[in-house]
């Protein structure tokens, strides 16, 4: 087949060829061009990139201000009775929300049906509601935390899942069945060095000779004195 010379026709009007070529610009303005747009997407690429992260950072912010404007504390010096007499031990619960009286009738049915296992699955399913830090542990969820009103102020309940140790679990301990942390605080608004409250670090619930339910320690509780409620606790609920 004949060889056949193709024909490339330039669109650019001669006299600007004839410049371009004469001045060898025509190819580095189309290359610095090209340059320009790419650095404007770049920057514009990163300054979204920058903006969407301080966007991300103001609300994570909110949030957390938010969940500690939520959250009371009540801080609190337990002191050992019985065997752990002359012991004392700082106390911190962290209230995020109050149990619900649908909580507590959850807890009710589960405990009827199971005893205190059944009372430790079902606090296992809920979902955790506050936060106690005991000096010596790394702390702990709290499932149920329920406020109860008196005529002096406040009755603060609380009771969780305790975190059985490995040196427990593998020895098949009797104080694995001593499976909940329960406690109960009451605060009086008009006196408050009279504000007291109790300490169960192990005990399981039972029902009593007399048909009533109370908590069966594994040793003695906790008296609980020095109580300082920081943010008036459910005092607005």
């Amino acid at each position: 087949m004949p060889f056949r010379r193709l024909r490339v026709y330039c669109l650019v009007p001669t006299k600007a060829r004839c410049a371009c070529h004469r001045h060898g610009s025509f190819g580095k303005d189309i290359t610095l061009a090209h340059s320009k747009d790419s650095n404007f997407t770049i920057r514009k690429f990163a300054y979204s990139r920058l903006l969407l992260a301080t966007l991300l950072l103001t609300a994570v912010t909110l949030a957390n201000s938010q969940d500690e404007k939520k959250a009371e504390t009540i801080d609190a010096t337990a002191m050992g009775t019985g065997t752990q007499l002359g012991k004392t031990v700082s106390v911190k619960l962290i209230i995020s929300q109050f149990s619900t009286e649908d909580d507590r009738a959850v807890l009710v049915d589960a405990f009827k049906k199971g005893q205190n296992q059944g009372l430790v699955d079902a606090l296992s399913k809920m979902k955790p509601v506050g936060r106690i830090a005991i000096t010596g542990t790394v702390g702990s969820d709290v499932a149920y935390i329920r406020l109860v009103r008196t005529d002096t102020g406040r009755k603060i309940r609380f009771a969780t899942n305790r975190l059985i140790r490995f040196g427990e679990a593998y020895s098949n301990s009797r104080t694995i069945a001593y499976n909940l942390t329960a406690g109960e605080i009451d605060l009086n608004d008009s006196d408050k060095s009279k504000s007291a409250g109790s300490l169960y670090p192990a005990s399981q619930l039972i029902i009593n000779k007399d048909g009533q339910l109370e908590f069966q320690l594994n040793k003695n509780p906790w008296k609980l004195v020095n109580i300082i409620d920081w943010n008036k606790a459910g005092s607005k609920e």
